[in-house]
């Protein structure tokens, strides 16, 4: 099955959400029928059914940085760079692991890896 664009999955997700709304009101005996009715996946609605979310909601288990720490990284280096001192990238690992050291136990020695 060929790979949808962001643009296909907002669309698709919608349709979900509104099959989903109707199966609740009980237009659907079945989520075969909802899904083809809706033309989604089956499985796919199966699966929003049951309360698994969207794919891309899920961040990968080896993400070393939360959300917040990363989007401070960025902030830092587009602030270096607005001043003209583009950071290198020993410079960047060294602050994701300052952010990491500040969040973690003193006793763990989690940084980040090369990429």
């Amino acid at each position: 099955m060929p790979q949808l664009t962001k643009a296909q999955l907002i669309q698709q997700e919608g349709r979900i959400a509104l099959a989903l709304e109707a199966l609740k009101q009980g237009y659907f005996t079945s989520v075969t029928a909802a899904a083809k009715s809706y033309d989604v996946p089956k499985s796919t609605f199966q699966n929003r059914v049951n309360g698994v979310p969207m794919q891309i909601n899920h961040r990968p288990p080896n993400c070393k940085l939360s959300i917040i720490e990363e989007t401070t990284l960025v902030e830092w280096i587009l602030s270096m760079d607005q001043r003209g001192l583009a950071p290198r990238p020993d410079s960047v690992r060294q602050m994701a692991n300052l952010l990491l050291a500040k969040r973690s136990d003193s006793n763990s020695n989690i940084q980040v890896g090369k990429h």
